[in-house]
């Protein structure tokens, strides 16, 4: 199977016009998978969580058993309105333990964070050694909703994309692996899932007014996104464009784009800070002794 991460990865010069929101990129060309994507991929998202798992406990464990261990994996997902950014996290994070995750959805920024740097907030909510976080929306916000909506002068939010930079290399420097999806769908699936809220009264709630007037912005959003994709996509941290029309494929493609992140720090459960096999003697005899106590009554 192609390397996912590779195909889906993007860089300067990225064109959001030129990639398919409705493309499979790194689906295997098999006669299974040809005959049943959708089938297919959901069925392989329950293979793929199961190592999801078992990689984020190790993650987890060598954090707890070395205070010294500083890895952790940190997602972040940025998408236009309904690009599915929940659903991926219900399917992708669903699959591993919530001991392990720590999951941060940033709205529009409170009084007390207006009061301090942008990053501000970020930081608060980074994950510790040894979990798996997730942004649902980031710090990307300060050079996409607030360039697009004009909620401050270019002055402000174009040192933004230097500033990131530095903070995202402070945190690779630190033990971060960062995984950096944009949920890519197009403008009409766009119309679509929201008149699928609207025609369902359990998902009013997911339903904002304000979604439908943000379409007027979407060329200007577009734009937004393929520059800050350009300018903040690096080695250490680049950028990953997942087409999100197919939700079955959007979730296939995020879940081994984690997966391939958790691989490459190679972990492995670590070893016992103890002698196995003399605690084992000890609970044989304890539990000798316990017999014999009991048939001596």
């Amino acid at each position: 199977m192609a390397d996912v991460s590779e195909l889906l990865r993007v860089g300067s010069g990225v064109d959001l016009g030129a990639i398919d929101p409705a493309g499979t990129p790194g689906l295997p060309d098999r006669k299974e998978v040809r005959r049943d994507p959708k089938g297919w991929a959901r069925a392989e998202l329950v293979t793929l969580g199961a190592e999801l798992a078992r990689q984020q406990e190790m993650l987890f464990a060598n954090a707890k058993c070395n205070p010294a261990d500083q890895r952790r994996v940190l997602l972040v997902l940025q998408a236009m309105d309904c690009g599915g950014k929940d659903g991926t996290v219900k399917k992708v994070a669903g699959t591993m333990n919530p001991e392990g995750l720590r999951i941060t959805a940033f709205g529009p920024p409170t009084a007390e964070e207006r009061q301090h740097d942008f990053l501000w907030r970020i930081r608060r909510a980074l994950p510790l050694p040894g979990y798996l976080g997730i942004f649902n929306r980031s710090h990307y916000e300060d050079v996409l909703v607030v360039r697009v909506r004009e909620l401050a002068p270019p002055r402000v939010w174009k040192p933004r994309y230097e500033k990131i930079n530095n903070f995202e290399r402070e945190l690779t420097d630190s033990g971060f692996s960062l995984v950096k999806v944009m949920l890519h769908i197009s403008y009409d699936e766009q119309r679509r899932r929201l008149l699928e809220r609207l025609r369902d009264p359990t998902k009013y709630w997911k339903y904002n007014p304000d979604d439908v007037d943000n379409r007027a912005y979407w060329p200007a959003y577009q734009q937004a996104y393929q520059d800050a994709i350009s300018r903040c996509g690096t080695d250490h941290a680049p950028w990953h464009v997942v087409p999100a029309d197919r939700k079955w494929y959007r979730d296939w493609a995020v879940a081994n784009l984690i997966l391939d992140a958790l691989k490459r720090l190679r972990l492995s459960y670590p070893p016992a800070g103890f002698d196995p096999q003399a605690e084992t003697k000890r609970l044989e005899r304890e539990e000798t002794g316990r017999v014999s106590k009991v048939n001596g009554r």
